[in-house]
């Protein structure tokens, strides 16, 4: 097994070092922008071909569907050898929520005509999704959605609001959850793919504290799903929806962690420390305080690493919803957070920096990432309904009636 990685690593590496432009060291995208989702241009797309084209931005996806076919232990050996180079995913960024979310959902409950016409253009990076879920009526409370789903023969129509849509606005395809049936709560769910570049599509980006507006209002009026984009059963979308917040949990897991290979920057996160803070005589970080609650947040990233991996492992081959990203969410936001906190207190005054030719771009955006990441609680479930399953599905505590 060492030795078969070992192979795949020197694969991956030499791939690496004859189709990623020097260029581009260093230039991942994080939050979709106007310009991470716009067309790529020169190097950049040269290196989203190539991407592409050999599926590793995808990387365990089915070949056959346009993924890299690789396994676990090699997608985490080729992030590793992305990272020793600076180089970044093309793909994910530019799909928005599709290869994080409605991707592997169609790859759990699809038919083969619905994985075949949508999984290989995500796997390029050809097609962007979005999800809808929340309306104004129905937040915490999901299952309380009222945008209907009518059967008309031929077609599916769909009329109601969806709220806080992520990339709605660049979207040209969102999963959603509608009502098919009235008389029932959670039975009455089901799943659609909708198409956003119709007439019956409206948009409105809602601005945020941080700066950009990543989230939208949705607005459906006649707009029109064909009878093959139900995705599950009619009536069966709640199970299918929870699949997908399974796999949105899982998405939001790898925090920024600051150490190569983990998902976090090419620069290890107590050298950005170091460089701003100083070090002593014998090269440590100079503030003691400091010292102690960076090593305490770097345990908890590598102790979330590992915890990721063994549910990823565990998951394996199973369609069944398991409770481990209640788990592991809680544990990414804390992760995502707390070094939100220390770049701030690390950058000093450079972190006061909101635009300007006075900060660097890292300083900048820090303000902005601490920002963004107060709403980490919230978004995908927050943490108080991640506590309640927690408490009720894996501890097997009673609930607040006394009953189990």
């Amino acid at each position: 097994m060492a030795d078969a990685l070992e192979d795949f690593r020197a694969e991956a590496r030499d791939w690496l070092a004859a189709n990623f432009p020097k260029s581009l060291k260093g230039a991942g995208a994080g939050q979709p922008t106007d310009e991470s989702v716009s067309e790529a241009k020169g190097g950049a797309l040269t290196w989203k071909k190539a991407m592409g084209e050999k599926g590793w931005g995808v990387p365990t996806w089915p070949k056959e569907y346009g993924g890299g076919g690789l396994s676990q232990p090699q997608a985490r050996v080729l992030q590793q050898e992305m990272a020793k180079i600076g180089a970044y995913n093309p793909i994910a960024p530019d799909t928005l929520l599709g290869v994080s979310m409605v991707g592997p959902t169609i790859l759990d409950y699809g038919t083969e005509e619905q994985k075949r016409t949508h999984i290989p253009p995500m796997a390029r990076g050809e097609t962007r999704w979005c999800v809808g879920y929340s309306e104004p009526g129905a937040g915490s409370d999901l299952a309380s959605l009222m945008t209907k789903c009518e059967d008309k023969g031929d077609h599916w129509l769909i009329n109601g609001q969806k709220i806080w849509t992520s990339g709605a606005h660049y979207a040209d395809w969102c999963g959603a959850l509608v009502r098919t049936d009235t008389s029932t709560k959670h039975d009455g769910i089901s799943f659609v793919l909708i198409n956003m570049r119709q007439p019956g599509v409206e948009t409105r980006p809602i601005k945020l504290i941080a700066g950009a507006s990543p989230f939208c209002e949705t607005f459906f009026t006649d707009a029109k799903a064909a009878k093959g984009d139900m995705l599950g059963e009619i009536n069966k979308g709640w199970t299918v929806g929870k699949r997908l917040l399974q796999h949105e949990r899982a998405s939001q897991t790898g925090a920024p962690s600051g150490a190569r290979g983990e998902g976090g920057p090419s620069k290890p996160f107590q050298d950005i420390a170091k460089a701003y803070v100083g070090t002593d005589a014998n090269g440590r970080l100079a503030d003691p305080d400091m010292r102690k609650r960076l090593a305490d947040h770097l345990i908890h990233v590598r102790a979330h690493g590992l915890t990721l991996q063994r549910a990823i492992a565990e998951a394996k081959g199973t369609q069944t919803p398991s409770n481990a990203p209640s788990v592991l969410k809680n544990s990414a936001t804390v992760v995502a957070q707390t070094r939100a906190e220390l770049t701030l207190e690390i950058f000093g005054n450079r972190s006061h920096g909101w635009e300007g030719e006075g900060f660097n771009a890292e300083e900048i955006g820090a303000v902005r990432t601490w920002l963004s990441g107060k709403a980490m609680s919230i978004y995908g479930g927050s943490v108080e309904i991640q506590n309640n399953i927690i408490s009720k599905r894996i501890l097997g505590l009673p609930d607040a009636t006394g009953s189990a």
